[in-house]
């Protein structure tokens, strides 16, 4: 005996409730909450480092985040300069993939007049190869101060900064090299924060050893 199994292949409900589940399910998405965790928080748009000094104010307020969506000229390395013009640092690190030498001249002006107390560097690991003259020239620049030029297998696009008992933490899509793409920057005054990033980077090993007298700074 033959038996016939017939399969009902209709769909379990129609486009049209298809559709409305889909809906709901934005909707909820949409209905996402989220928390602020700055007192301050404010957003500004630049099309090149000159309006750098129109956008924000003279000095980034304890508490205070600033959020820059850029679509010109500005490395991460403008927003450092912004905060250093009405503020000395004791201490300041950075993190990049990779930076260009006159990046480093500037460094080491600020280092020479003592706008900057102590550097560290934290930079990816095809810099001492594929940058060999500037990763030559930042170990030359933070040496004297204490610092050191961290090399590992890094993406990360930091400054940290320490002016007394005030800290901010500058973080950036960009690079410490100047190009013409969209890049986003946030600079908050936060001493808390910048304990946090300073305590992962202080741990950090470099692959390399010629810093293995490095002593890191108090936060």
């Amino acid at each position: 005996m033959t038996t016939t199994l017939q399969l009902d292949l209709s769909p379990e409900f129609s486009y049209e409730e298809h559709d409305l589940a889909e809906q709901r399910d934005r909707d909820n998405r949409q209905k996402a909450t989220a928390q602020r965790t700055r007192a301050r928080i404010e957003a500004r748009r630049a099309n090149s480092e000159a309006t750098l000094a129109e956008i924000l104010p003279a000095e980034i307020a304890t508490g205070d985040a600033w959020h820059v969506i850029s679509s010109g000229d500005i490395d991460s390395l403008s927003y450092l300069a912004h905060l250093l013009k009405t503020t000395r640092m004791d201490y300041v690190a950075l993190s990049t993939w990779c930076m260009a030498m006159e990046d480093i001249k500037q460094l080491a002006a600020w280092l020479a007049d003592g706008t900057i107390t102590r550097l560290d560097a934290y930079v990816g690991e095809i810099f001492p190869n594929q940058y060999s003259a500037e990763h030559a020239a930042l170990s030359a620049i933070v040496r004297p101060a204490g610092g050191r030029v961290c090399v590992f297998r890094n993406h990360s696009k930091i400054f940290l900064c320490r002016a007394r008992h005030r800290g901010w933490v500058i973080e950036s899509s960009a690079n410490i090299n100047t190009n013409p793409r969209t890049e986003n920057t946030t600079i908050t005054a936060d001493a808390a924060l910048y304990r946090h990033h300073l305590a992962y980077f202080n741990g950090v090993r470099s692959f390399e050893r010629h810093f293995d007298d490095w002593t890191p700074p108090h936060d």
